[in-house]
């Protein structure tokens, strides 16, 4: 086997970076032509599941939210994104990185997330031209 070959194998996903897991259903919300196409393709052959539009009005396990600085009100996008979780699903927000036209400020981010009662727990390089932060709900207690 060559060494290349080797490194591709051991080498995670994107997917895998983001922690999905098979049979997770995925909802995408902020879809358009700057997004990264491997990204979702690696999350659809992981999930074993396409990804669901924004129209889609049930529940899912993950949201995974396209946002760029121009889209507006970021607090406003993740509450709106919370909407569709299950219990213990959440929300992959996805920014341009630093330097990218629609970067968003990771205060920013903060803040928002903080205000719709979200926590962050992760951030990664989710691809070449993206961020993500993982943004999870505080886990209701019975």
């Amino acid at each position: 086997m060559s060494a290349t070959a080797g490194q591709a194998q051991s080498e995670r996903s994107l997917a895998e970076r983001l922690g999905l897991k098979a049979g997770q259903v995925v909802q995408e919300i902020g879809y358009d032509e700057d997004v990264d196409e491997e990204l979702r393709r690696s999350i659809e052959e992981l999930t074993g599941n396409e990804l669901l539009d924004e129209d889609y009005e049930d529940v899912v396990d993950i949201v995974l939210l396209w946002w760029r600085e121009e889209d507006g009100d970021l607090f406003e996008g993740l509450t709106d994104a919370m909407i569709p979780l299950t219990g213990g699903g959440n929300i992959w927000l996805l920014t341009p990185k630093a330097g990218r036209d629609g970067h968003v400020e990771p205060s920013d981010i903060g803040e928002a997330a903080q205000t719709a009662g979200l926590s962050q727990t992760s951030s990664v390089s989710a691809a070449k031209e993206w961020s993500g932060t993982r943004l999870v709900a505080p886990k209701v207690r019975k």
